[in-house]
């Protein structure tokens, strides 16, 4: 690892302030209160051994937090109780643990050392500690070379631009940007540049619903229905069921289903929400953790019903005001208007290629913030300070506390030692990292990664941002800087990692070579082409088109265009579209009814399902009153006469001694017997305008001669 560090750091990162319960004078705290905050490193006198001691004072208005670490016996960040201050004499003692060990001392040297007694199980040992200094200065320190260590590991990941934030002790320590925001116009990266921050924006919409906890307006679990009278899910039992905590936590039985809303800018929120009814759950109520968007944008619809506005209005007025993120914005359109932004890049065969923006700002409460380092330090320094910013209060401790608290564990585990198996809080993936409590969150959208990084009990955060699809820098500089700050023992997480992408580089092109052997050789469709094409609709993922474009079928979904080549039999596969390659290698699967028209459209949108069935809409004229006009009449079939009515824009048939039939649009002119399986009529305009209809049946088809001057109604 590049750089000179600092040995102190190491002490200064294990001192936290967890919430305990003190009892402090007001007197006393407004005497001692600023001299008594910090951290404190020294040791009981045992005989013939000094136990070495890290102590951590935090004041919290006319409260205090404070913990102890005890390193020798591998006990760290311990909550202090009892802390009594009068005068000069400082009291605290460990709860908790036998013997009732209690301290008892004086500030002394000018507020410089604590010296008193420690007493436990009826002994007593004197004990010293003596204040340390800055800890933000240390962790400048530790930081000495990393800026050249970052770009030297931009250049190795053909990473665009880079731009990364660090907070500790309350201070930021570190923002700078490396590389460029905009290569074709050769912009640089500073602290101040705009990236998409992805999924990272979940934490604001728990942020948002823990303000409004705190007012009494919201409960983590009471029933969503309570509060969303319309809200259904596919399965009735999580319907009645499900709760805020239970959205943003990933546990409604319901995998991603993200190409449901993906590039989707035509459904409003209500809407999209209204289809969740539609999509089918793989895992029962709350079974097993499945990361879904879908579940947060109705978390933070929940938050603009209930404050009487728009997910944005209230981001806005209970977070980025009184944080004084005055460049963050929720829609990567406005984020193009700023003076400083960053461009989405991707990377492909080693090339370097412009992206599109991609607008998600229908699932916003997901994924669609964007934002700078030098807003989101402000972000990382609320969370860090129990809700507080600059001296007010943002959000209250115990929501803080319930937000970076383990509410959903994750069934993997990792393949690193040095990290725990994760669980999910409200917004934040929580676990150990080299056993320190690390809360995050990443997030990526299309030419941009972010990550979001807390070490809550060091007071330590991070924030980086990449403009490259998929590069895992982020988190790779994240972990530095914080190996560096916490005086972890050296890893280099980054030439692991780089070797591990080359690898997988190289086998994805040789994946890519071997593709054919998945396609049946020496087939063809079964019907010419244009008998693909049409429209074909789910009722959750709305509508897939089929165009005949020349001589080559494209798949239009969600405005996203994608050529299709055939693969084999009713099987075709998409084309690389470099303006939108997510449908690329998609394979298309077409259907075919008893009747050997091609009726349905199986698309694999959904991973942990099956593919996902579209049914082909009708001829759109079979519902236009005006032109089935021409159809109505009386026909006759051998003795009896069937009339051809029409109710509002639907034919009906009526068989003498059977209740009438309505006729459910097919196409080319044919319309099948509702309910009545194998039955359908089709007619025929001849050029004189003479009307024939064929009545097909399992037995055979009956030709009915239309009836001069006779009309149905």
């Amino acid at each position: 690892m590049a750089g000179k560090r600092n040995a102190t750091t190491g002490r200064l990162s294990r001192w936290c302030g967890a919430a305990v319960g003190i009892l402090v004078t007001t007197a006393a705290h407004s005497v001692l209160g600023g001299e008594l905050a910090g951290r404190w490193d020294g040791a009981i006198n045992l005989p013939g051994v000094e136990l070495r001691l890290e102590v951590s004072l935090r004041p919290e208005g006319t409260d205090w937090s404070g913990t102890i670490s005890i390193p020798a016996q591998n006990a760290r960040d311990l909550p202090l109780e009892g802390i009594v201050v009068r005068g000069d004499s400082v009291v605290f003692i460990l709860p908790r643990i036998g013997g009732e060990p209690r301290f008892s001392g004086r500030l002394t040297d000018g507020g410089a050392k604590i010296a008193g007694d420690f007493t436990q199980s009826g002994q007593t040992f004197p004990f010293e500690l003596r204040r340390v200094h800055s800890g933000a200065a240390a962790a400048k320190a530790s930081l000495e070379g990393f800026a050249a260590f970052v770009e030297q590991a931009r250049k190795d990941w053909n990473v665009p631009g880079f731009a990364i934030g660090i907070v500790f002790d309350g201070e930021v320590v570190f923002a700078e940007g490396f590389g460029r925001r905009n290569i074709e116009s050769d912009l640089p990266v500073t602290p101040q540049t705009i990236f998409a921050i992805g999924s990272a924006s979940k934490a604001f919409t728990t942020f948002a619903m823990a303000t409004l906890v705190d007012e009494g307006k919201m409960e983590w679990d009471r029933p969503v229905m309570s509060y969303l009278p319309k809200f259904r899910l596919y399965d009735d039992y999580a319907t009645t069921r499900m709760t805020p905590r239970d959205l943003v936590t990933h546990r409604s039985g319901l995998p991603r289903h993200d190409l449901a809303w993906y590039n989707n800018r035509t459904l409003s929120r209500e809407q999209m929400i209204e289809r969740l009814q539609h999509y089918e759950p793989n895992k029962q109520f709350r079974e097993t953790f499945q990361y879904n968007n879908m579940m947060f944008l109705t978390a933070g619809y929940l938050v603009g019903h209930l404050t009487g506005g728009t997910w944005e209005q209230a981001v806005q007025s209970r977070i980025l005001d009184p944080l004084e993120m005055v460049h963050t914005t929720f829609s990567v359109d406005v984020s193009q208007a700023s003076r400083d932004f960053a461009m989405p890049y991707s990377e492909k065969d080693d090339e370097i290629r412009l992206m599109s923006f991609r607008n998600i700002d229908n699932v916003g409460p997901a994924g669609s913030i964007n934002s700078s380092i030098a807003d989101m330090t402000h972000w990382l320094q609320v969370h860090l300070n129990g809700g507080k910013f600059n001296g007010r209060k943002i959000v209250s401790p115990q929501a803080v506390k319930e937000m970076h608290t383990p509410h959903m564990n994750i069934a993997a585990l990792p393949e690193e030692a040095e990290l725990s198996p994760t669980a999910y809080g409200l917004g934040w993936f929580v676990r150990a990292y080299r056993g320190r409590l690390q809360v995050e969150h990443g997030g990526a959208i299309d030419g941009f990664i972010a990550a979001v990084t807390l070490f809550p009990n060091d007071g330590l955060g991070v924030v980086a941002f990449a403009n490259k699809n998929g590069s895992a820098m982020p988190t790779l500089m994240t972990r530095h800087a914080a190996d560096r700050i916490l005086d972890l023992p050296e890893k280099d997480w980054n030439r692991e990692a780089l070797m591990k992408w080359h690898a997988a580089k190289e086998a994805a092109k040789a994946a890519e070579e071997k593709k054919d052997l998945l396609r049946k050789p020496d087939t063809r469709p079964a019907f010419a082409l244009q008998e693909y094409a049409g429209e074909y609709e789910h009722p959750g993922y709305g509508l897939a088109r089929i165009r005949l474009d020349g001589d080559r079928l494209t798949l239009v979904f969600n405005d996203i265009v994608t050529p299709l080549e055939h693969w084999h039999y009713d099987v075709f596969n998409g084309l690389e579209n470099k303006d939108d390659p997510t449908f690329e290698n998609l394979r298309v699967q077409f259907l075919s009814n008893l009747k050997g028209d091609i009726d349905r459209l199986n698309l694999p949108l959904e991973p942990m399902l099956g593919p996902i069935t579209f049914t082909r809409n009708p001829d759109a004229q079979l519902s236009d009153a005006a032109y089935l006009q021409q159809f109505i009449g009386v026909y006759e079939l051998a003795t009896q006469e069937l009339a051809v009515g029409l109710q509002g824009n639907t034919l009906t048939l009526s068989v003498p001694g059977q209740p009438i039939y309505e006729l459910v649009p097919d196409r080319y002119n044919e319309f099948n017997l509702k309910s009545v399986s194998g039955f359908s009529v089709r007619f025929e305009v001849a050029a004189d305008g003479a009307v024939t209809a064929y009545l097909n049946q399992p037995n055979g088809v009956f030709e009915l001669k239309r009836k001069a001057g006779k009309r149905g109604s």
